[in-house]
């Protein structure tokens, strides 16, 4: 299959024109290298996987720079950040922008190292799996939104995703698009090589043990985070949870979502939910061998909303926008009973709160969003319309206030 062209091309190209220094961090084989090396072919280019170029860079990093001359891209950083001092010192003494593009897999070390050696010098992004935007060759990049500026624009490039639980169940790596790759082959690669390469260089644990944690987590996508229930899945301390669980989101393999919870809500529960940024690779280490058997399977609403959520967070780093100040959940409880009421989606733009319902049914009602009206008590911020993401085949309208949207729209 040809090269897929990615969404954040545009963007990146514009921010390594304006920048002497780009950072673009995202979970391995999402495809970093191969987009970098796409649309910037005139780049000089090593790896830091390589030790032998590591061992240079940090012992004669004069010598490595004269070998590798800018414009030069540098994959894999944080394998020797010692490397950033000397680029900043690169950096510092020339006028030209563009001048290095690095990329990485552990995104808060290449934080910890950006921050101390070229804070104002660096524009950073982030690459996530394919979207299905990507996947079904729409051009349409604007961050997921649900006001009627975004659902106008949208509908002008909408294609049916009649396959959708073959997608959920394939997973977004480009590998899998790129060849005719066996599904099971490659996860069972992916995980093997994560464990061998990734994770026990930040974490000392066996890779049987740890294979059952990255399970345990697999199975609550899309729950609220109980650190305490997978240690007692797995027979490890809580503590040890922790410091996993943190690996795994510096390495891009889950999504912590933060709750909703400003004063004016006393009762919302500030628990924060976990979701796998790949279905595909959740899918894998939960045992769902097939679309089919997935689709009817009791985790079937956990998946979707977990794909929703990937797509959402995508359409924001895809167009270069920070995502982390605007998207939350809500879930509180209800003063007038002892049920707990829950948001899927808060999305915040602009002063307004736009609630988002997520539900595997094809027939959506009012009721499934009913407690949007919470928000009405947030001060300084307006309740926009309401939207439930569902597997309808055309937008529908349930109140003035709440649509009912199609997966196409995302």
């Amino acid at each position: 299959m040809p090269y897929i062209e990615r969404s954040i091309s545009e963007v990146l190209k514009k921010r390594v024109s304006q920048s002497k220094c780009t950072l673009i961090t995202g979970a391995r084989q999402v495809g970093k290298s191969t987009l970098i090396r796409h649309i910037f072919p005139d780049y000089n280019a090593v790896s830091f996987d390589d030790r032998l170029t590591r061992v240079q860079a940090k012992e004669e990093p004069v010598l490595f720079f004269m070998n590798n001359p800018c414009p030069l891209f540098i994959d894999e950083v944080q394998k020797e950040s010692s490397v950033l001092e000397e680029i900043k010192l690169i950096a510092d003494k020339s006028d030209d922008r563009g001048l290095f593009i690095l990329s990485g897999s552990q995104r808060l070390e290449l934080m910890k190292g950006i921050s101390e050696s070229l804070a104002g010098r660096v524009s950073i992004s982030e690459l996530s799996g394919l979207s299905a935007r990507e996947i079904k060759g729409i051009g349409f990049n604007k961050e997921f939104c649900p006001n009627e500026t975004y659902l106008s624009e949208r509908e002008k490039e909408l294609i049916p995703f009649d396959n959708i639980w073959e997608i959920i169940h394939k997973g977004f790596y480009p590998e899998l698009y790129d060849v005719e790759r066996d599904w099971h082959d490659f996860y069972s690669s992916y995980v093997s090589t994560y464990l061998e390469r990734d994770v026990n260089e930040l974490i000392a644990a066996d890779s049987i043990t740890f294979t059952k944690f990255l399970t345990a987590t697999a199975a609550r996508t899309g729950e609220l985070l109980n650190y305490s229930n997978i240690a007692n899945d797995i027979g490890v301390s809580l503590p040890t949870v922790k410091s996993w669980i943190s690996v795994l989101e510096r390495t891009g393999i889950v999504y912590i979502l933060q709750a909703f919870s400003p004063a004016a809500l006393k009762r919302a529960i500030k628990t924060p939910k976990l979701y796998f940024r790949d279905t595909g690779l959740a899918c894998y280490l939960t045992r769902w061998l097939t679309a089919d058997a997935l689709k009817n399977s009791a985790v079937a609403g956990n998946m979707f909303e977990t794909f929703v959520v990937s797509e959402i967070l995508k359409s924001y780093t895809n167009a270069g926008k920070d995502y982390r100040f605007n998207i939350f959940f809500y879930r509180g409880k209800d003063k007038r009973s002892s049920s707990e009421n829950e948001i899927d989606l808060i999305i915040e733009e602009n002063g307004v709160l736009y609630p988002v319902e997520i539900k595997m049914t094809g027939n959506p009602n009012a009721r499934m969003l009913s407690t949007a009206s919470v928000l009405d008590n947030v001060a300084g911020k307006k309740r926009g319309a309401g939207v439930i993401v569902c597997l309808i085949d055309k937008k529908m309208y349930l109140q003035d206030d709440l649509i009912a949207l199609p997966v196409e729209y995302l």
